[in-house]
């Protein structure tokens, strides 16, 4: 089966937001939308949902699912206000996600009223376990390294690698966040995603057009297996290990790292409003 795949990119996270449905039914998925938000205002927007939007009515799609590779740490994710466009639809992400909101919810030193558990979203999904969207068939592959929750999605002949695998000319996603690992997601790269079929279309989470090049989020395993310039399918763990280490301690935080995070760990949820209607982020001051 090959599923239509539309990427929608959202210039100010890098991020690409895919609607994939199949042509003769209108069956959809949406994977990794974005909700707008400014720090300097702390004001939040739909406009990336609004995109999603005219592609799922131009085509008069069926949103299913809505899913998400992991707790994004650079934008906030748009899935409650999907949600709310489209009711019927479950908003869907690995089962380790409860990994993650235990390291997240000390951190931000949450009470009681935050459930380490997953139980915000719809579905936790299991590795290897396939979830219907009416006549797509969604494949889970647990693809862990970047954080310890990440989730690649085979759907058909494409796969949507989130920050697990970039484009060639880009290479692979970062490993220095809580319980993130580089021997991890070589691990996941190697066994998991280049062992697809080289045919299999690789949909990736971000573009960061290097060298200044025009927006690309397609490639295929085989020409990541040989071609991708930090993780081809000859080099070893030891040497990708150890560039990624290095390579990551010249990284800064992304900008909106603290506040995706406490957002998307509730399923794309703002924090519970308080007395005066007011929901709030918190910021840990460290020395």
């Amino acid at each position: 089966m090959k599923p239509t795949v539309q990427g929608l990119f959202d210039h100010e996270t890098w991020t690409i937001t895919y609607v994939v449905w199949d042509g003769s039914t209108g069956d959809a998925v949406i994977i990794d939308p974005v909700l707008d938000y400014d720090p300097a205002s702390s004001r939040v927007a739909t406009k990336a949902n609004e995109r999603v939007a005219a592609v799922v009515a131009s085509h008069e799609l069926k949103v299913h699912l809505i899913l998400e590779t992991h707790a994004h740490a650079d934008h906030l994710s748009g899935s409650q206000d999907l949600k709310q466009r489209y009711p019927a639809a479950r908003i869907g992400i690995g089962a380790r996600i409860v990994d993650v909101q235990q390291v997240f919810k000390g951190l931000f030193n949450l009470g009681d009223e935050f459930a380490a558990d997953g139980s915000q979203f719809d579905l936790l999904l299991a590795d290897g376990s396939v979830t219907r969207a009416g006549k797509l068939d969604v494949k889970t592959l647990f693809t862990p390294g970047h954080t310890p929750a990440c989730a690649s999605y085979l759907i058909g002949d494409a796969v949507f690698t989130g920050d697990a695998l970039f484009m060639p000319d880009y290479g692979t996603g970062r490993c220095d966040f809580p319980s993130g690992s580089a021997a991890d997601l070589y691990k996941s790269i190697q066994s998991r995603l280049y062992t697809l079929p080289d045919e299999t279309r690789v949909f990736v989470g971000h573009d960061y057009q290097p060298n200044g090049r025009s927006l690309l989020f397609e490639s295929s395993i085989g020409e990541e297996k040989r071609s991708n310039h930090q993780l081809k399918a000859e080099t070893t763990e030891e040497q990708y290990v150890a560039f990624r280490t290095a390579r990551d301690q010249q990284l800064t935080a992304p900008r909106l790292l603290l506040p995706s995070v406490q957002v998307n760990m509730r399923a794309g949820r703002l924090p519970s409003a308080e007395a005066n209607g007011v929901s709030y982020l918190k910021i840990p001051i460290r020395p």
